[in-house]
């Protein structure tokens, strides 16, 4: 089984210190690094996840350097700060370049930094039976028809929920099969069904969860054939990672 990623990605830097004080000029706390942690992250991170549960990926992304630069306390794991630095990028997907019958599936992880627009990924969707998506992009295209899976966290749904529903109340038929809902603690709705989280002891940092449910979910559907089944073990493997610190793999 072979998989493709097409998306934004990013490095992930995670600067720890020490914080023990206020600043005498301004009131914000004094950093004192200690330690750094860098790895690929947003598309990158969901590659180095599927990798990581035994499946070989290719990655189609931007090659420009987009950096998140979080630093943390490290005493009490509370990130103080995150800056971003060339959050955007001007490369774009290229089609032509694009051979997606090599592979079994496809999985999206736009997160709206330029590398591809709407018709991208409806053009991905229409040339593909297996097409994964996350998206941060409010959608405004039909894209509906052709996708096969469509994973997003509540806040982005409540962004655009009214492109899902029928009226207002149901969710269209379209999206009935293919719309699964991350809900963080308390996991995913799929087909007004709540599939559980895993309960976690101590919960280290969310960052990349999302990427590797995503990641989790692909990759079991595929041999499970089961969209309930591969729910469930994709709230396990989120647990996993939320109880590490960074962004980790599964």
């Amino acid at each position: 089984m072979k998989f493709l990623v097409i998306g934004d990605s990013c490095t992930d830097v995670f600067n720890y210190g020490d914080c023990d004080r206020i600043c005498p000029e301004a009131p914000v706390p004094v950093f004192n690094p200690v330690e750094a942690a860098s790895n690929g992250g947003m598309a990158k991170n969901v590659q180095a996840n599927v990798l990581a549960l035994g499946v070989e990926c290719d990655i189609a992304t931007n090659r420009n350097e987009i950096v998140k630069s979080r630093y943390v306390d490290l005493k009490t794991n509370q990130m103080l700060l995150r800056v971003d630095d060339n959050d955007h990028t001007v490369e774009r997907f290229n089609k032509e370049k694009a051979n997606l019958s090599l592979y079994d599936a496809v999985i999206v992880s736009d997160y709206n930094k330029g590398f591809l627009t709407n018709l991208d990924i409806s053009w991905i969707c229409g040339h593909h039976d297996y097409t994964f998506v996350h998206s941060k992009k409010n959608f405004i295209l039909p894209l509906g028809h052709d996708m096969r899976f469509f994973v997003i966290n509540q806040q982005e749904y409540e962004k655009s929920k009214d492109h899902y529903k029928k009226d207002n109340e149901e969710l269209d038929n379209i999206w009935m099969d293919k719309l699964i809902v991350t809900q963080g603690e308390n996991g995913c709705r799929y087909q007004k069904e709540l599939h559980p989280a895993f309960k976690v002891r101590e919960v280290q940092d969310l960052s990349g969860a999302g990427d590797t449910f995503l990641a989790a979910f692909a990759v079991n559907v595929m041999t499970s054939k089961s969209p309930s089944r591969a729910l469930d073990f994709a709230n396990k493997c989120a647990s996993q990672v939320v109880a590490k610190r960074g962004v980790t793999t599964v």
